[in-house]
């Protein structure tokens, strides 16, 4: 009897605290499943999608946690380090006013990031309202806005994001709202190409003809299918709108100095360019890095994706 209550005892730990034999392979098969997803995900998107998620990782990194990257103030100033050329201690070189420039383009990956990030949002939102009225509408509304989405490509996206920024006026929040209004039109463009063809499937048909109601239909069936997809193009979207924000700091219509913003800094740099080369080709790199890192991760998930 004695042996026979401990044996129970034992298999009830093992039950409740998950320490036992059955815990134990649990656990094991749960790590093995996770492996294997890992495992697919890695093999799907390939050494270039690797190697650009662990840069975009970097980006967020520096983005959310800067002083782990490069503690410091990017705006501290040290006249007589001024133009010192990339060396150990300052890896990108300093500026005319002695500012750490590898400080400063960690830090701006913030500014640069974040605002791409909101004109993201804001285009993608626009993009979802457009969309699916166009998608799902009666027929004159998708003929409205269609005239009004081609009115729109009419116009490049840089363009159409300067005549924005010069009715709203200079600025950060003028540069995310037009740089997220200028993209607005390809992403509703898209939606509504895949609003119609979900709305037309079988599935959607099945589901219809056995009784489902319209919202019901909508949520479980038109949504998932249309908005996954939009996850990639939202990915490389983003690269693209790093790219339009800094082409305005650039031009002196974004991000304004001291602000350690990329766009800022190629426009400050670009007067010494001819003795201090350093100023304008690491914030140009960040820049090329970033868009490009995003699109092959956009890319590579839109594969695996489908």
């Amino acid at each position: 009897m004695t042996a026979v209550a401990a044996e129970r005892r034992g298999a009830a730990g093992g039950g409740r605290g998950g320490r036992g034999p059955g815990g134990a392979a649990r656990s094991r098969g749960a790590g093995a499943r996770v492996a294997a997803a890992g495992g697919r995900v890695v093999r799907g998107l390939g050494v270039p999608g690797v190697l650009a998620a662990l840069a975009v990782l970097w980006m967020a990194v520096a983005v959310l946690w800067p002083d782990v990257l490069a503690p410091g103030d990017p705006n501290a100033i040290d006249a007589r380090a001024a133009f010192t050329a990339p060396e150990p201690g300052h890896w990108f070189g300093t500026d005319e006013s002695g500012r750490d420039v590898y400080t400063r383009v960690v830090h701006g990956a913030a500014a640069s990031l974040g605002i791409g990030a909101a004109a993201t949002a804001i285009g993608v939102g626009a993009g979802l309202v457009l969309g699916f009225a166009a998608g799902l509408g009666p027929r004159w509304l998708d003929a409205a806005i269609g005239r009004v989405l081609e009115m729109l490509f009419a116009l490049p996206t840089l363009v159409l994001a300067l005549l924005l920024v010069a009715v709203l006026g200079a600025g950060v929040e003028a540069s995310v709202l037009a740089v997220g209004a200028a993209t607005a039109p390809g992403y509703a463009r898209m939606l509504r190409a895949r609003v119609r063809s979900v709305a037309t499937s079988g599935y959607v048909e099945a589901a219809r003809l056995e009784g489902h109601p319209p919202l019901t239909v909508l949520r479980r069936h038109v949504v998932p299918n249309t908005l996954w997809p939009l996850v990639s193009v939202a990915t490389l979207g983003i690269g693209q709108a790093v790219v339009w924000v800094c082409a305005l700091s650039f031009l002196g219509l974004g991000t304004l100095p001291p602000s350690p913003e990329w766009g800022a800094m190629l426009n400050a740099g670009r007067v010494y360019i001819d003795t201090a080369w350093w100023l304008t080709v690491f914030p140009g790199l960040a820049i090329t890095v970033t868009a490009a890192a995003l699109t092959v991760l956009g890319r590579r998930v839109g594969a695996v994706a489908s």
